[in-house]
């Protein structure tokens, strides 16, 4: 077997579909990017049609099969219609990422139950919506499926100013572990893709100077991540090189993680 035969075996999509739910969004877009560029066919869903637009021009230049279909993540019934319509299109449905996000820096004392309804509503409702509707499906088909869950470093540490953001990827991580133990018969892996500081739309508004300047203090690499290198863990989890990992938190984070004193 060539060297390139061999990393097909592990790492190659071919024939696979990927639905990547916030794939408007610039971490899962690039996810998106890499999981066409490995063979997939992959479906962007979010709501802003121009950024999709945008995505999709990208990976149908690099030869990529990708489409664009518009869901409301936290909307079961949206949820439902997607999966519908992928399976009319496509016909089958083997890999799901719950990327759709919300974030804010609002002070805990002035959090408003309007801010926590809808950051908890797109972070934690869309994802255990999304598992719902697609993982019924994946193990009702019996053929196995992953699932990919973006956490973040605060579902795993509190992370300052961002307190509804940080309790909604906590119950990210707690949802997806609990969810890999109950289908690992099924061979539906799922497993939380961690990112460590990735300057992005959603938390644009909480990078000040003085932010950059801890997190950089506290960053072995000395510098934010860029979008693509999602790519390799994204690939791992998606395909067979990840066949035994389901339950996993896998952090890309330059360290951060590891970080004490």
């Amino acid at each position: 077997m060539s060297h390139s035969d061999y990393l097909s075996s592990l790492f190659s999509l071919q024939g696979k579909v990927a639905v990547v739910i916030g794939g408007t969004g610039e971490l899962c877009g690039a996810m998106a990017e890499g999981l066409a560029g490995a063979g997939a066919e992959v479906v962007l869903v979010g709501r802003n049609e121009e950024k999709a637009a945008a995505r999709l021009a990208k990976i149908h230049q690099a030869d990529g099969k990708a489409y664009f279909l518009p869901a409301e993540a936290s909307d079961k019934g949206q949820l439902q219609q997607l999966l519908d319509a992928v399976l009319k299109r496509s016909g089958h449905v083997d890999i799901v990422i719950n990327g759709a996000g919300a974030n804010s820096p609002t002070p805990f004392l002035e959090i408003t139950e309007e801010e926590f309804e809808r950051i908890m509503d797109i972070n934690l409702k869309g994802v255990f919506l999304g598992c719902q509707v697609f993982g019924k499906y994946l193990v009702e088909r019996g053929n196995g499926g992953s699932i990919i869950n973006l956490g973040s470093m605060s579902g795993i540490v509190p992370l300052s100013r961002v307190f509804t953001y940080s309790a909604s990827k906590a119950a990210v991580h707690n949802l997806s572990k609990n969810l890999a133990r109950e289908w690992a018969t099924s061979n539906v892996r799922v497993n939380v893709l961690v990112p460590g500081f990735f300057p992005a739309e959603q938390n644009k508004k909480v990078l000040t100077p003085e932010r950059i300047a801890s997190i950089m203090g506290h960053t072995p690499a000395k510098r934010f991540g860029e979008a693509k290198e999602l790519v390799g863990a994204t690939l791992l989890l998606a395909g067979g090189a990840g066949s035994f990992i389901t339950g996993a938190e896998i952090v890309v984070d330059g360290g951060y993680h590891a970080m004490t004193i």
